[in-house]
C-alpha cells in the first residue's frame, strides 16, 4: 500500500474508534471539530489533509452524544446552497448535533490551487454574509431566494430541514471589526474571535455596539475562542516542547515566519503549566469567553485514550481527539479541570504537540 493513503486510512480508521468504543469511553467531551482546508497550514505539504463535510457525515454515523462542528468551513469553497443541504442532512444523520461553523476564508494558495480565485477581503466577506441568509433561510423555512452580488438562489428546496429548532446554530468566526462583527450580530448564535484579554474585550465591544445597531441581543450570542494548548508539569517541560515544536517546523517555513510563529506560540495563553493556564482561563473566562477550544498536533501512533480520573462528577475534559478541534464550554468547566485533564493527556504521548502552525492531520 501506498505510504500516503496508509497514514490516511490509519487516521480514517479512527474515526471507527467511536464507533466500536462508543462515546462513554471520553465522558467529558462536549464536542469535536475539523477543520476545513484542503492543504496542510502554514505550507502545502503532501501530508493526508481529508475533506471537512466527508469527516462530519463519517462522524455523525459513529458517534451518538457529541456535538460535531467545524472551525470553520469557508464558505467560497461550497456554493451555500448545496452547503445548507449537506449540514442539513448530515444534521439529521447525527440526531440533530451538528455546529455550523463559517468564515469568509483566508488561505489564499488553497483557494488559487483548487480553482476558486482570490477574491479580496471584501468580497470574500460579502459572499459569507449573502450565504449565511441562503442558508438560515433554507434551514428555517425549506426553500430559499437570493438575488445577491455574489450568490443567486431562485426557490431554492431545503428538504428535510435540520432537526434542530431553528437550523443548525452558527458560528460566525472572525474578529474584523467592520464586516465580521456585524454579520455575526445579525445572524451568529456564537462568535469566535482573539482571547487575548486586550483584544477580546475590544471586539465583545465592538460585537456588542453591532448588536445594538441591527438590535439583536448580544447577552444571547456565546463568545467563543482558540487556543493552541502546550502544556506540561514544569516551565522547563514546556520549554522543551516548544523546542521540539521549532525543531520539527523549521525545515518547512522561512526563518521569519518561524519565529513569527514561535512567538505567537510562546505567548499563548495555553501555554504553560497547570497553574499558569488555569489563571488565564479564568481570566478571559470572567471577561465573557464561554466555549474555548484547545488545538494540539498529534500523530497517529499518539492515538491513545486516557480515562477518566477525580472526580466522577466533574464535566472536564479527559483524553484526547485525532481532530483539530475540542470544545470545552468555559461555562461549565472549572478551568483547572482543564488544565489537570490535559496534563494527564501530555504525559500519556511520547512527543510534544501542538495544533498550529501545520495542522495536517484529522
Amino acid at each position: 500500500m501506498r505510504a500516503d493513503r496508509a497514514i490516511g486510512w490509519v487516521k480514517c480508521d479512527l474515526v471507527c474508534s467511536y464507533r466500536k468504543a462508543g462515546d462513554s469511553i471520553w465522558p467529558a467531551f462536549e464536542s469535536i471539530w475539523v477543520y476545513d482546508h484542503f492543504h496542510t497550514v502554514p505550507v502545502p505539504t503532501d501530508e493526508v489533509t481529508h475533506e471537512a463535510w466527508a469527516l462530519m457525515a463519517a462522524l455523525a454515523a459513529s458517534t451518538s452524544r457529541v456535538r460535531l462542528g467545524q472551525m470553520c468551513t469557508c464558505m467560497g469553497y461550497r456554493n451555500p446552497a448545496y452547503l445548507a443541504k449537506v449540514a442539513a442532512t448530515i444534521d439529521l444523520v447525527s440526531g440533530g448535533r451538528v455546529e455550523m461553523g463559517i468564515g469568509g476564508g483566508w488561505y489564499e494558495h488553497e483557494w488559487r490551487a483548487y480553482g476558486y480565485g482570490f477574491p479580496g477581503a471584501g468580497d470574500r466577506l460579502g459572499m459569507l454574509d449573502e450565504g449565511v441568509q441562503i442558508m438560515r433561510q433554507l434551514w428555517t423555512t425549506g426553500t430559499a431566494t437570493l438575488s445577491g452580488k455574489h450568490y443567486q438562489v431562485d426557490g431554492a428546496i431545503g428538504r428535510p430541514l435540520p432537526l434542530q429548532d431553528g437550523g443548525i446554530p452558527l458560528w460566525v468566526a472572525g474578529g474584523g471589526e467592520r464586516k465580521t462583527l456585524r454579520i455575526a450580530a445579525q445572524y451568529a448564535q456564537y462568535t469566535n474571535f482573539d482571547a487575548t484579554p486586550e483584544e477580546f474585550t475590544r471586539k465583545s465591544e465592538v460585537l456588542a455596539a453591532h448588536c445594538k445597531d441591527v438590535g439583536t441581543d448580544f447577552d444571547a450570542i456565546v463568545r467563543s475562542s482558540n487556543f493552541n494548548v502546550i502544556i506540561a508539569e514544569t516551565e522547563k517541560d514546556v520549554a522543551d516542547k516548544l523546542d521540539w515544536i521549532r525543531a520539527h517546523f523549521e525545515p518547512l517555513v522561512s526563518a521569519e515566519s518561524l519565529e513569527r510563529n514561535m512567538t505567537m506560540l510562546s505567548s499563548g495563553p495555553l501555554v504553560g503549566t497547570p497553574e499558569q493556564i488555569t489563571e488565564r482561563l479564568a481570566e478571559v473566562r470572567d471577561l465573557g469567553m464561554a466555549y474555548a477550544i484547545g488545538r494540539r498536533r498529534l500523530r497517529p501512533r499518539q492515538h491513545r485514550p486516557v480515562r477518566q480520573q477525580g472526580d466522577p462528577g466533574t464535566r472536564g475534559l479527559t483524553g484526547y481527539l485525532p481532530f483539530p478541534g475540542l470544545f470545552m464550554p468555559g461555562h461549565r468547566v472549572h478551568p483547572r479541570c482543564f488544565a489537570r485533564q490535559h496534563l494527564l493527556h501530555a504525559a500519556s504521548v511520547s512527543k510534544p504537540g501542538v495544533g498550529q502552525p501545520r495542522q495536517a492531520r484529522l
